[in-house]
């Protein structure tokens, strides 16, 4: 990894933040830079080769899209994020005692980031979900979570979101209108097993209780249904050792409702 300038940030939301082992830290800060990053004016990156392969999930979805991003542009999120600061509790999760065991940052990213990456790869998205059709565009919250020794996210389903983005004068985290709604997560992959990691595994649960293991490769992304009906999939983050942390963004694929 390359050094990095990176202009000041800033607190532009405080919400509740759940602890690993219970509790909640009031004011838990989500972040954001005050001006756009160089390293994140992104391209069309012709490149890449985005390529989908559909997971058996016995009738679920779920599915991996490799090349979604740079090992470059990895490296710039996870350098990013933690200079903004990883931290135990992770806000407006609520998750109970002993669930999600990892460290977390959530922070706003800019247009000029998530545009041309929604650009790379929504032609490989479900075009509608049980009658919402795609938005063009994710959500501009990213959560963060870094899996050091040890740490693990254990079974668990993502529940559904808004979307986000950053007020005009960035100094505010502004909600989307109330008929857009999230319908797929997306597990971004900032390093793996190549990069020294060991474990971190995302398992995915079939409605019969087997499961499929995906290993975390870097730059690319693996999705699947959340929210809280029949459809949605459960899953792990496997845990990870060993003295290399495992880097993961949680993207919200959008959908209008």
């Amino acid at each position: 990894m390359t050094t990095t300038v990176w202009p000041p940030h800033h607190a532009v939301a405080h919400l509740p933040g759940s602890l690993p082992m219970g509790g909640v830290v009031p004011m838990t800060p989500v972040h954001a830079f005050e001006t756009t990053p160089e390293v994140f004016h992104w391209s069309a990156q012709t490149a890449l080769h985005p390529a989908r392969q559909d997971i058996d999930l016995g009738g679920l979805l779920g599915f991996t899209i490799e090349q979604v991003v740079t090992d470059q542009e990895a490296d710039a999120i996870v350098l990013a994020t933690e200079h903004m600061g990883y931290r135990d509790e992770a806000p407006g999760i609520a998750t109970p005692p002993g669930m999600r065991m990892n460290k977390s940052v959530h922070w706003l990213a800019d247009e000029a980031m998530m545009q041309p990456m929604f650009d790379r790869i929504g032609h490989l998205l479900p075009a509608n979900l049980h009658g919402a059709r795609l938005l063009p565009a994710f959500s501009h919250r990213i959560n963060m979570y870094r899996y050091d020794d040890s740490d693990v996210f254990n079974l668990h389903t993502d529940g559904s979101w808004p979307g986000y983005s950053l007020s005009e004068d960035r100094q505010h985290m502004q909600t989307w209108d109330d008929h857009v709604e999230s319908g797929l997560t997306m597990l971004l992959y900032l390093n793996g097993p190549a990069d020294g990691v060991q474990g971190g595994h995302t398992r995915l649960f079939k409605p019969d209780g087997s499961w499929v293991d995906v290993s975390p490769v870097k730059g690319s992304a693996l999705f699947f249904r959340h929210g809280f009906g029949p459809d949605s999939v459960r899953h792990i983050g496997c845990v990870v050792h060993g003295p290399v942390s495992k880097y993961v963004a949680r993207i919200n694929v959008m959908y209008q409702v």
